[in-house]
């Protein structure tokens, strides 16, 4: 039984492939998926890590003393990255509008308040109506994505109150930070989307984990590439993935319930769109037992912040031109010393 209070939805875990190192093939592609899954009834659609323009996996393999191939490799990935916002992201847009959808869409975005040439790894949240809700930047890139992306803030560390419930979203290892997940609890969360590029074991016992620590679902879509979706012009495929399987990333995407089980996958070496039907009053009832932001809180004992401030990288101050044209009028200004 579905009503306003206790509604019935259906949610999408896209494992696909993107179109390595092509932004605007991959945006195409992920246009029509969010297409198909709106047709096959989900409510809301949600994409691996970086799936745009590619998860920069290479940065596993490659040693770093091999600077001129991760030299020629980033100003790759970087040409290719996401501007947010951009006629790239209106695509999106358009899409989950045309699809009646939300979309949770993992990107890789250049960092276009600044340099332009770093990188962040970023989730980004579309609305039904083609708005953009809002984006989160990844707090600590983890390991070899040292290499290739920057840090986040607590700025863009965020949930989202929608027809489909309060979600949010934390990306692959940030799952490990247990004051992140924390975080999502304590602003009510109950659907949490994990996009990741992790597959196996510990990586599904830690979804089943959390969806039952927090009593919340969980949609964690994983890429599944073949090596043949690398083009053999890239020289490091033959040198570092030559012997690889067919299948070098297998997938393993997941939907999980409030009580710990998968009620879609895991799936693997394949490309598909897993779908799930979800029941919000799941999220609930089940915290009479557990609510740990509420009653397993014990703010007496331990207190928690989170810090939401930005830490732009430069900011671009105009009073002093102010107060050079207010002076040279011969206007009174009020001095900032």
């Amino acid at each position: 039984m579905s009503n306003s209070e206790n509604p019935v939805l259906k949610v999408a875990a896209v494992q696909a492939a993107p179109v390595f190192l092509d932004r605007a093939a991959t945006i195409q592609k992920a246009c029509d998926l969010i297409e198909t899954a709106g047709r096959e009834g989900a409510q809301l659609v949600v994409f691996p890590e970086a799936f745009v323009p590619t998860y920069p996996f290479w940065a596993w393999e490659i040693p770093p003393r091999q600077n001129r191939l991760l030299s020629e490799l980033y100003a790759a990935f970087v040409q290719q990255s996401v501007t947010v916002p951009s006629e790239d992201t209106d695509r999106l847009c358009t899409a989950a509008q045309r699809a009646a959808v939300y979309v949770a869409m993992g990107v890789s975005e250049r960092n276009a308040e600044a340099s332009n040439t770093s990188l962040f790894n970023t989730l980004l949240y579309i609305h039904p109506s083609g708005a953009m809700l809002g984006k989160h930047r990844k707090l600590v890139p983890t390991g070899a994505e040292r290499l290739v992306w920057t840090g986040g803030d607590g700025s863009t560390l965020d949930a989202y109150d929608t027809s489909c419930g309060k979600i949010g979203g934390l990306i692959c290892w940030e799952n490990y930070m247990p004051l992140a997940r924390y975080a999502m609890y304590a602003w009510g969360v109950q659907i949490l989307v994990t996009p990741t590029w992790d597959e196996g074991e510990p990586w599904l016992s830690t979804l089943r984990h959390i969806a039952k620590e927090g009593r919340v679902y969980v949609i964690s879509p994983s890429i599944a590439m073949r090596k043949d979706d690398i083009p053999d012009r890239y020289d490091f495929k033959k040198t570092y993935y030559g012997t690889a399987d067919e299948w070098f990333k297998k997938g393993d995407s997941a939907i999980v319930n409030p009580d710990g089980h998968f009620i879609a996958g895991p799936s693997r070496l394949k490309e598909e769109i897993l779908c799930a039907e979800i029941h919000l009053d799941q999220t609930r009832g089940s915290r009479w037992k557990l609510d740990v932001a509420g009653h397993y809180a014990r703010p007496d004992v331990f207190q928690f912040t989170v810090n939401k401030s930005a830490h732009p990288i430069i900011e671009v101050s105009t009073d002093a031109v102010d107060d050079e044209a207010a002076s040279a009028t011969g206007e009174p200004f009020e001095s900032v010393l």
